[in-house]
């Protein structure tokens, strides 16, 4: 719900910081006081275009923030995480206007593109009327409101799924059929690769044993040489470290008998020269390994030289190769499957197809029985609401040749507001009013359906009275219980049904005019709702029936 919006120099408005509340709340005010203006500040909060010129005259800029609090698993809570905006459960809607510059928009303090800003808008207000943000009119909001009227959400679920799922079989089929109309060639192409990387054995640990052994090769001299040294200087010689350690471990032994603390450091010494008679025998062991081979030499060169070509040419690292060739096997042997794989996937498209138009034909027949109920509630309360012998139908067209994730169902809202004229989509309806009563009637009707949390109805109450009005106000009041609902009036009937009330008024001091929005007490609401039914002079009589008017609304409720 809207729980704030705070306002700084637009049009008239100086400074203006307004908390609402759940329920039903109510704007009112004197003709020309500036009631729009809200209306006006909300959109613009929700991306609507800018105009530098309702920044207020004398200021460089103008500024509206507007606080909403997103239900637990709401969708606008979904889009904030899916953004990387969320922020702790609140949604913090910020718009700059600079007179100089290009306007500016925030999502939770974070720089956002307008459409952006739309696009969250949509899922947290709506405005009725002859403004934006009236996803009513928009085909998909029609039809994911009817399927939530009928209790079809699970079935249009399981619908998109099947879609889903029979779609990306038909592509995998589309992409297998088209690599086997060249199959022949390619696997011509693959078996000449394949053949040429088994050549050059490029299997397994063959790249990092030639390079080990080419290492060898190359430096076995030097390798014989060396080792020669330090098994002369281990073992061979007169002073070789092994005689030594020997010597060393025989007077230890005799001194160990005089002190037996000498026996431990004897150990060690009699361990070392245990260690050093293996290290001599792995040394000679290894000697026997080295071999001076030029021959064995030079075809490991050209066998690594032929693993690097083939690197070159297939632009990829050596010891990426052998991955290459599993790739080329197994693609091989996808094409060499083509013709078993295409008629299995054949058949499982057959059985997706008839799972997808079973349901969706049983989505399309309860769609058109919940379309029937709601067109019949939403016209009987358009008679109640200064629209006799209007009309209001949902058309529900199944289109099989066009199907989609949502089923196959072309779904349109029609109205007429008046007996003898054609049915016309709601976004033709010219008249504001109208177009805000049928909202009405829709969202009444459908109060527990609908995704949006907050509504603002305008012009609501344009060209009705009376008893049509009273009627107005507690179709509002009643939505109010499902849903925040905020509503521009003239009409006390709709005022006094209200949780919550606004007033709008004018201020001048003969060179400056400023708007401000009050919330009203009790009191003040009796001298609002008296001032709305009597004009400038207020008397006790009509304070004591504006009085009646809320006592009865809080009665009836």
């Amino acid at each position: 719900m809207l729980s704030r919006i705070t306002i700084r120099n637009l049009v008239i408005v100086r400074s203006l910081d307004l908390a609402f509340s759940d329920g039903m709340t109510t704007l009112t005010g004197e003709t020309g006081a500036g009631k729009s203006i809200l209306i006006d500040a909300l959109g613009l909060a929700l991306g609507d275009k800018a105009d530098n010129g309702l920044i207020r005259a004398g200021a460089d800029k103008a500024e509206i923030s507007a606080t909403f609090e997103p239900a637990a698993g709401s969708a606008a809570l979904r889009w904030l995480d899916e953004h990387d905006l969320a922020a702790d459960g609140e949604c913090l809607l910020r718009r700059v206007l600079v007179r100089d510059g290009r306007s500016r928009a925030y999502i939770n303090g974070t720089p956002t593109p307008l459409a952006s800003l739309r696009e969250l808008g949509e899922l947290l207000l709506d405005i009725h009327g002859q403004h934006a943000h009236q996803s009513l009119l928009h085909a998909a909001a029609q039809r994911a409101l009817l399927d939530a009227y009928g209790g079809l959400r699970k079935q249009v679920k399981d619908v998109a799924q099947q879609y889903q799922t029979w779609r990306a079989a038909k592509e995998q089929y589309d992409a297998l059929r088209k690599a086997g109309e060249d199959r022949a060639n390619r696997l011509d192409y693959l078996s000449f690769q394949i053949a040429e990387l088994e050549a050059i054995a490029c299997e397994g640990d063959a790249l990092k044993s030639l390079e080990e052994e080419q290492a060898r090769l190359a430096h076995a001299e030097q390798l014989l040489k060396d080792s020669d040294q330090v098994i002369a200087m281990l073992g061979d010689e007169e002073q070789s470290v092994q005689q030594i350690v020997g010597r060393a471990a025989h007077i230890l032994d005799d001194l160990s008998r005089l002190d037996p603390s000498l026996g431990e450091t004897r150990e060690l010494l009699e361990s070392a020269g245990i260690q050093i008679d293996e290290a001599l025998s792995s040394l000679r062991h290894y000697q026997d390994r080295v071999e001076l081979d030029p021959e064995r030499l030079q075809a490991v060169d050209d066998q690594l030289g032929r693993l690097h070509d083939a690197a070159r040419k297939h632009r990829v690292e050596p010891e990426q190769l052998v991955g290459l060739l599993d790739q080329l096997r197994t693609e091989a042997e996808t094409l060499n499957n083509a013709d078993s794989n295409l008629r299995a996937l054949e058949t499982q498209i057959e059985e997706l197809q008839k799972t997808y138009f079973d349901n969706a034909d049983k989505l399309s027949k309860a769609r058109k029985k919940t379309a029937k109920q709601l067109s019949k509630v939403v016209t009987e309360s358009m008679q109640t609401l200064g629209m006799k012998g209007g009309k209001f139908e949902v058309t529900c067209t199944a289109d099989r040749d066009r199907p989609s994730a949502s089923g196959f169902d072309q779904l349109r809202f029609e109205v007429t507001a008046n007996p003898g004229q054609p049915l016309a989509p709601l976004s033709a309806v010219a008249s504001g009013g109208e177009l805000s009563r049928i909202s009405l009637c829709i969202q009444v009707a459908t109060a527990n359906c609908g995704p949006v949390p907050t509504l603002i109805f305008d012009e609501v109450d344009v060209g009705i009275g009376g008893a049509v009005a009273e009627i107005v106000g507690q179709l509002l009041r009643r939505l109010g219980g499902e849903r925040q609902v905020l509503c521009v009036t003239h009409l006390p009937q709709v005022a006094a049904q209200a949780h919550q009330q606004l007033r709008v008024h004018k201020m001048t001091d003969g060179k400056t005019t400023e708007t401000r929005i009050d919330s009203l007490d009790a009191s003040a609401r009796v001298d609002e709702i008296a001032r709305m039914l009597g004009g400038v002079d207020i008397t006790d009589q009509t304070r004591r029936h504006a009085l009646e008017m809320i006592e009865l609304a809080h009665k009836a409720s």
